[in-house]
């Protein structure tokens, strides 16, 4: 997930409190540098200053930066070469340089849409092999049948194992109606090519409707697919229309929800908490920050998350705000497992850079990276197309609405307490 930032010399004081960075000076003197070497430093510079690990992956650091700008660099690509060898060495996936064309799409992802074929994809941690987070809902490579965790090895005949995240992102993206082919692998299943024609990935993440087909109470179903600029006034919108229609219960569906703006994440939490901690961050230096709910939540109904392997990043940090908190209960399968934060600076040339500045917990101080976060209730994902998805052919959603039937009383007689006794019942013990 990213913290966004214009310039990394534009970073607001609170965050330079809640993550405790100092700025010290710049040793070699730039005004001997040239502009490719400047671009270097700064890069190393951020890096210097912001990454989680002190110890720069047990390497010397200062020693890399020396040796790097030993000799000037006869063009910006070759500048770009020694960022992404210098960055490699701190054996981060996540900690990445972005040339000013990958650097423009990762923020269309985040606040807009795009042309290509709508996948999420990450490089997974252990093996750095490129990997699918999700499809997104209705594009060309949700119709393909491709699925969470499913390998992508080559693109245009091209091993991915070449390329870095963000130059596979670019690769699969382009005009509307052209085609790209990709080598699929899945496990227990042997390699496939599938060819995908582009087309225009809508970016709106929020699907939103009323179940009134439950005896026991209409359901607000609300799935989310990506923690984008939108994502947390849509939720709003979806909320405020199912409890005008007499929801009186909700399932907010985060299955292949790959995460995205830390913020997003944040706000989405508090629309269901009036009180409790969201999450903590932890920096370098050990400085614990953390984001609190602020009496905004707007609905006390009860509530079920779906979630799956696709489920990572920003919405684990929703998910495990919820659950912690005792808000609401989880069904589907233990998540991905990103606990780590990352920072998204735009250099001075209109590149980025994505670092990692910090991890998270959550509420109960779980770190959950690597390890996932693990459901109330497991129910194994079954093969439905998208227009099942929640509906009877749903077998995590039907566990779902019988999770919420089940607590209908339980729930009914914890608020007519709090009615009686006029003591407001925390959500951790009154909506589960």
């Amino acid at each position: 997930m990213y913290l966004m930032y214009k310039k990394v010399f534009q970073l607001g004081v609170s965050l330079l409190l809640a993550f405790g960075l100092t700025f010290g000076g710049f040793c070699q003197n730039a005004a001997a540098m040239t502009t490719e070497q400047k671009l270097v430093a700064e890069v190393w510079r951020i890096v210097d200053r912001t990454y989680l690990d002190d110890t720069f992956n047990h390497q010397n650091w200062t020693a890399i930066r020396q040796k790097v700008l030993q000799k000037p660099f006869k063009d910006e690509e070759a500048a770009y070469a020694a960022i992404t060898r210098m960055l490699q060495s701190l054996d981060d996936p996540f900690t990445r340089f972005l040339n000013p064309e990958q650097y423009r799409s990762l923020q269309v992802n985040t606040s807009g849409e795009l042309t290509g074929v709508g996948l999420q994809i990450a490089l997974e941690p252990e093996t750095g092999k490129l990997q699918v987070l999700a499809p997104i809902a209705g594009s060309p490579a949700e119709k393909a049948g491709i699925k969470p965790r499913d390998r992508i090895i080559k693109i245009e005949g091209l091993p991915t194992e070449k390329l870095t995240l963000d130059e596979a992102a670019s690769k699969m993206r382009g005009p509307i109606g052209s085609t790209v082919t990709l080598v699929i692998a899945r496990d227990n299943e042997g390699e496939r090519e599938i060819q995908l024609v582009r087309d225009r990935i809508a970016l709106n993440p929020v699907v939103a409707q009323l179940d009134s087909s439950s005896q026991n109470m209409p359901i607000g179903y609300i799935r989310l697919t990506q923690f984008n600029a939108n994502a947390a006034t849509e939720i709003a919108n979806a909320i405020s229309s199912l409890e005008k229609k007499g929801a009186a219960g909700y399932i907010l569906d985060l299955r292949n929800n790959p995460g995205g703006l830390l913020q997003a994440g944040i706000e989405a939490a508090r629309l269901w908490l009036n009180s409790g901690t969201i999450v903590y961050t932890v920096n370098r230096y050990g400085v614990e920050g953390s984001f609190e709910a602020m009496n905004s939540a707007l609905t006390n109904d009860p509530l079920v998350i779906l979630v799956n392997q696709g489920t990572a990043s920003a919405s684990e940090i929703l998910a495990g705000a919820l659950q912690d908190n005792g808000r609401a209960k989880l069904v589907g399968e233990t998540t991905f497992g990103k606990g780590l934060i990352q920072s998204l600076f735009e250099l001075s040339n209109g590149s980025g850079l994505a670092v990692t500045i910090a991890k998270y917990e959550t509420p109960k101080h779980r770190d959950i990276h690597k390890l996932g976060i693990h459901p109330d209730k497991v129910v194994p994902s079954s093969l439905v197309s998208l227009d099942q998805i929640g509906t009877q052919a749903d077998a995590q959603y039907l566990a779902a609405v019988e999770l919420l039937a089940k607590n209908k009383s339980v729930l009914a007689g914890a608020e007519e307490l709090n009615k009686e006794s006029g003591v407001r019942i925390q959500e951790s013990e009154s909506r589960t």
